[in-house]
């Protein structure tokens, strides 16, 4: 199927393996950025699509897709099966390189939750193919052995008040080999729902995303 590109949000099909998403494109755009949504969450997600339309603004594609078809997700398995959704992620960005508009881009990851342990397991694979990843309020623990392997610069965002999952970002910043940092949220909780707290994830993000994307259009490898 051909797509008129546009910044304005569109409803896409992704196939194989027939995923729904909505993809935005704007004029000279940066690079792209695939969002892996938490558990119990999708392509509608209020925060992220509320943080995609800010990248948006600053020249970045987005596309924000559902990692299980609405049959898998029957399967509450499914939700918490990290390798699978890790899976569905590498197939997305297959098919965004085959697509005029994306073809191309830099390429990044934002993962929210458990779609942070997914979007790392991807970068992993993907290797050097992935300019960088954001993980808010994730989970990279659940990545694994995976987190040795991650080659792509990785911004750890954590809320202030989520005490458990900070000390899971710091446990997971310590076992990777690659570019990482943490970043902690004053006063914000697991979902950065306190007011101004999802600005500070955008403003952190957008700065990451545009620096490493930067740094692949300048043809430079990854430290």
């Amino acid at each position: 199927m051909v797509f008129a590109f546009s910044a304005e949000p569109q409803d896409v099909r992704i196939e194989p393996p027939g995923l729904s998403a909505i993809l935005s494109v704007p004029g000279n755009a940066s690079g792209l950025v695939l969002f892996a949504h938490g558990s119990g969450s999708g392509r509608h997600s209020p925060r992220n699509n509320y943080v995609s339309g800010r990248l948006r603004e600053a020249g970045i594609a987005t596309l924000l897709l559902d990692l299980l078809t609405p049959e898998e997700e029957r399967d509450r398995a499914n939700v918490f099966d990290i390798r699978l959704l890790a899976a569905r992620l590498i197939e997305a960005t297959d098919w965004a390189a085959r697509q005029e508009g994306t073809r191309g881009l830099p390429v990044g990851y934002f993962g929210a939750s458990t779609g942070g342990g997914a979007a790392l397991v991807a970068a992993a694979v993907r290797g050097p193919e992935i300019a960088a990843v954001v993980s808010r309020g994730g989970r990279p623990d659940l990545a694994g052995s995976a987190l040795a392997q991650v080659s792509a610069p990785t911004l750890l965002i954590v809320g202030g008040l989520d005490g458990p999952v900070i000390d899971m970002n710091r446990e997971a910043q310590a076992r990777m080999h690659a570019e990482a940092e943490l970043v902690i949220v004053p006063g914000a909780g697991h979902l950065f729902e306190e007011p101004g707290t999802l600005d500070q994830v955008i403003e952190h993000s957008r700065g990451w995303f545009q620096r490493h994307f930067r740094r692949v259009r300048a043809g430079e490898s990854v430290k």
